[in-house]
């Protein structure tokens, strides 16, 4: 057996974070320099940090069951597991060297592995011997600390629109960012994400105050919607508590969720970088024989690539299961049946139109959807000075807005490039602020990323 047990992937353990603020800041810690007399071992993994104030922080974990480890920390935060629980899990899973295999952990986590679950470990270290009841009454609080929270911006939001939007300006960043990390603090990041992004809209804008309303009122929207949650049905539910941030652990997804065996094509793989600390890498898959849609996330953090990577272009006979939503598209990567092959050529296509019908239909569904996949096939790009640059049905007709965010200067001329003026087939994603295209195959079928 590997001395230090199985190391768990920087998916779990970010899994385990309570919230995105926990993550960031735990990604900050997964350095050699934050730690001292680290070590690891089958049951357990340990260390010391040094914090702000010169003051060092004792973490351990009890590692020996990924789906219900117990954790300690001599901090003082409420959240279970710390920002120094999660950067010692992410140093440990990145396979560094300073977190080495020892044979003898210190006096003091011997000790609480060894003790009874007293006053000096975590509340979930200090959980009774059933885990189920404990699991329960997390989950329970958490939901208590949602509840409050969306409850606190929905009158934020109410006090908005009733003083007026022109009186206000929409407030100032800063007031956002407040009301943003309160939301972090409730556990609930799919709340504070939106929330923050309001103190982005500038007065200067000339439609600031329509993007304004339509914001507030899909967060207003979502409030209401996590306030009934149980009356729900339940995959409308399971959309809005991943809205707010209450996602499925992926052991636990595999472990009970029925797969998905196909042919998947991996149409695109992109990497975003948050604040330099985590990697979010994003997969797209298309089933050949279903016709469904994936997308698989996998993470990396304090400069590491995520672990999880797929050839572009290839074909991978595998299970996937998919999160619960009422418009089902994250997935996990279960079984592989064999290795990635070169696939035998582009998913199928369809035009302007039936592509918004499939968005519209989406949204109907899921309506904070940022996002939803398409293959549009036929379809040629204009640059228009007057309309601005779009994809048009090489037949004339319909013509789909291209979100130049997104796509950027150089992403947009390689698709005229490879368009030369011609139809070509192309998948990327329908928007609010219109279509990002994310591989494009010229007349020869091959593709290329941009």
């Amino acid at each position: 057996m590997n001395p230090q047990g199985e190391r768990w992937t920087a998916e779990q353990v970010l899994a385990l974070a309570p919230d995105s603020a926990s993550r960031t800041a735990g990604g900050r810690l997964a350095t050699p320099g934050s730690w001292s007399g680290t070590g690891a071992r089958p049951d357990s993994v340990w260390g010391e940090c040094v914090g702000a104030g010169g003051r060092t922080y004792r973490t351990a974990v009890d590692s020996r069951d990924s789906n219900r480890p117990r954790f300690t920390c001599s901090c003082l935060s409420r959240k279970v597991p710390c920002k120094h629980t999660v950067g010692l899990l992410l140093l440990w899973a990145g396979g560094h060297e300073s977190v080495r295999p020892t044979d003898e952990p210190p006096s003091w986590v011997g000790e609480w592995l060894e003790g009874p679950w007293g006053a000096r470990t975590s509340p979930v270290a200090a959980r009774p011997p059933s885990a189920s009841a404990s699991a329960e009454r997390r989950a329970a609080d958490r939901a208590r600390r949602i509840a409050e929270g969306a409850a606190e911006l929905e009158r934020r939001l109410t006090d908005l629109v009733h003083g007026g939007l022109a009186g206000s300006n929409g407030g100032t960043r800063e007031e956002w960012d407040r009301a943003a990390a309160r939301m972090v603090d409730a556990q609930a990041p799919g709340l504070a994400s939106p929330t923050r992004a309001l103190g982005s809209l500038s007065a200067a804008d000339p439609d600031w105050a329509s993007r304004l309303l339509e914001e507030c009122a899909l967060l207003h929207t979502l409030n209401r919607a996590y306030a009934r949650v149980d009356r729900l049905p339940a995959r409308l539910a399971a959309t809005v508590r991943a809205r707010v941030g209450i996602t499925v652990d992926s052991a636990a997804l595999l472990a009970s969720g029925p797969p998905v065996r196909d042919d998947w094509m991996v149409l695109s793989q992109d990497d975003t970088a948050d604040d330099g600390t985590l990697t979010t890498r994003r997969i797209r898959l298309h089933g050949t024989r279903t016709g469904r849609a994936a997308l698989l996330l996998s993470y990396g953090a304090a400069g590491r690539a995520p672990e999880l990577s797929l050839p572009v272009g290839s074909s991978l006979d595998a299970d996937l299961v998919f999160h619960p939503a009422a418009v089902p598209l994250r997935a996990v990567l279960g079984t592989r049946h064999g290795d990635p092959e070169p696939a035998a050529g582009p998913p199928p296509g369809v035009g302007v139109e039936a592509a918004l019908a499939a968005y519209g239909t989406a949204l109907r569904d899921d309506p904070w959807l940022d996002a939803w996949p398409v293959v549009l096939d036929g379809v040629v790009p204009i640059p228009d000075p007057d309309a601005g640059r779009r994809l048009a049905d090489a037949e004339g007709g319909a013509a789909l807005a291209v979100d130049a965010c997104r796509t950027g200067e150089s992403g947009w001329w390689r698709l005229v490039a490879v368009s030369a003026g011609g139809p070509v087939r192309v998948f990327g994603e329908c928007g609010h602020r219109g279509f990002a295209p994310l591989a494009v195959w010229a007349p020869e079928l091959t593709p290329l990323r941009r």
